[in-house]
């Protein structure tokens, strides 16, 4: 079994130099030859974005790359996610790491993996607690610099329209990040809001309620491609045009997304990347080996418009 150390944050200047080095991204061998075992909790496969965050998790954690890994898909279910915490717990493994659905809740389960000494990796999303030195970092995206971005497109692109908010799944880091982000540039334009839960039949649905409460939406800013589909979906069924009379601006960067961004469907795509399981596997390797990690590891993405190429688009992996 792999030794472990030391959990909690570190010094930004510390940090900052385990960040840059290669390890951090997947290299190097911490664990002197044992296997890392790791159980995962993911929240579900609830779009194309979790389906290829998941298959770069599976990929980067196998046998031969020196981890056994216990995956557990608990479909977007809180209660779900705490009873494979506690199965990982007693199971013993080197190293709990979970995308939490959301950022409330789980003070109680997280105090039981420091009362075993098995630290915990949080994975794309984050949460709130009140517990000191609860994990011991998190990777993936800035989710208020996504909606930032977006916001500003808007601000500068459409400072007249009236936008409808088609959130991801309320209370969960993705939703109040991009939210937040957004609100701070271009909040004072957003006439209504609802969750559409990060699917494409909920962007559709909810959408489609919107365009009828509020007919003067005439831009939609939706928290992920997939939801982002529906609109474009319901705007059409409902006479009319996406890009047009009904402008979408999404977060992810799918290929189905930047496909719909091409074609003049959608008019602006903030990437956020899910191919990051090398990155995570590099993380776990040092928090297993109780060595030093960064508080947190930001995974950066581009910005996409209507410029986009066909080498971009056919480019992506997800």
């Amino acid at each position: 079994m792999v030794r472990r150390g030391v959990r909690g944050l570190l010094p930004a200047v510390l940090a900052a130099v385990v960040a840059l080095t290669p390890a951090a991204c997947g290299g190097g061998d911490d664990t002197a030859g044992d296997a890392v075992r790791v159980g995962y909790s993911q929240l579900s496969a609830e779009g194309s974005w979790r389906a290829a965050n998941t298959a770069s998790v599976r990929a980067a954690l196998t046998p031969e790359h020196g981890f056994e890994l216990e995956l557990s898909d608990d479909q977007q279910k809180q209660e779900g996610q705490i009873a494979a915490l506690r199965r990982f717990i007693a199971d013993d493994v080197d190293v709990v790491a979970f995308s939490p659905v959301v950022e409330d809740g789980w003070d109680e389960v997280l105090r039981e993996a420091a009362d075993a000494d098995v630290p915990v990796v949080l994975v794309d999303r984050g949460i709130t607690t009140a517990l000191p030195d609860a994990y011991a970092t998190r990777i993936g995206a800035d989710f208020r610099s996504e909606g930032r971005r977006a916001g500003r497109w808007v601000r500068r692109n459409a400072p007249g329209a009236r936008v409808f908010e088609l959130q991801g799944t309320l209370g969960s880091g993705a939703q109040v990040g991009r939210q937040e982000g957004f609100d701070a540039l271009a909040g004072d334009q957003v006439v209504g809001a609802a969750t559409g839960g990060f699917t494409r039949a909920g962007g559709r649905d909810v959408t489609a309620a919107a365009l009828e409460a509020w007919p003067d939406v005439d831009l939609v800013f939706a928290h992920n491609d997939d939801m982002a589909l529906g609109a474009v979906e319901a705007v059409r069924a409902a006479g009319r045009r996406p890009g047009v009379d009904v402008r979408v601006v999404s977060v992810d960067a799918t290929r189905q997304g930047l496909r719909a961004l091409a074609a003049g469907d959608l008019d602006l795509v903030v990437e956020c990347d899910p191919d990051f399981g090398e990155q995570l596997a590099g993380v776990l390797r040092r928090v297993a080996a109780g060595r030093p990690v960064p508080a947190e590891t930001i995974v950066r993405g581009d910005v996409f418009d209507r410029t986009v190429t066909p080498e971009q688009v056919e480019a992506r992996t997800y």
